[in-house]
């Protein structure tokens, strides 16, 4: 009973994460100003493994999880159910966008990354962002 219950509360606990992402672009970029960050776009699609891989071993770890949320507007689309502006592929995913709050691409990769592939990107687009 003990273990149900332990897992009922860490089940919840990474839902909890999926709260803090934004799933309209207009709100994100607005966020976004407010709160002088940028935004990271995940685009996925419903029925993509290499999309449930990434959540799966990545976006289900706390301390990716924290680093997005505290230095970026978590925002996902999801192509099969969200309307996704034009300039953005779509083909391909899971896609990887980092922008502005004016919504100028900084960085654009495509892919599943673990963790640390995924911190490699997110130094990539730090260094990039110090020069803006």
């Amino acid at each position: 009973m003990k273990y149900l219950i332990l897992s009922l509360i860490l089940i919840s606990s990474l839902y909890s994460y999926e709260l803090n992402w934004i799933h309209n672009y207009e709100t994100a970029l607005k966020l976004a100003k407010k709160e002088n960050k940028s935004v990271y776009l995940f685009i996925g699609a419903d029925n993509c493994r290499f999309c449930e891989r990434f959540k799966d071993w990545t976006l289900s770890k706390k301390e990716v999880m924290d680093t997005l949320n505290e230095n970026y507007i978590p925002l996902y689309l999801n192509r099969d159910r969200h309307q996704i502006p034009k300039y953005f592929e779509t083909k391909g995913v899971p896609r990887h966008y980092f922008l502005t709050s004016s919504g100028k691409i900084i960085h654009e990769d495509a892919g599943s990354r673990e963790p640390t592939g995924f911190y490699d990107i997110l130094d990539e687009v730090d260094l990039i962002v110090e020069d803006y």
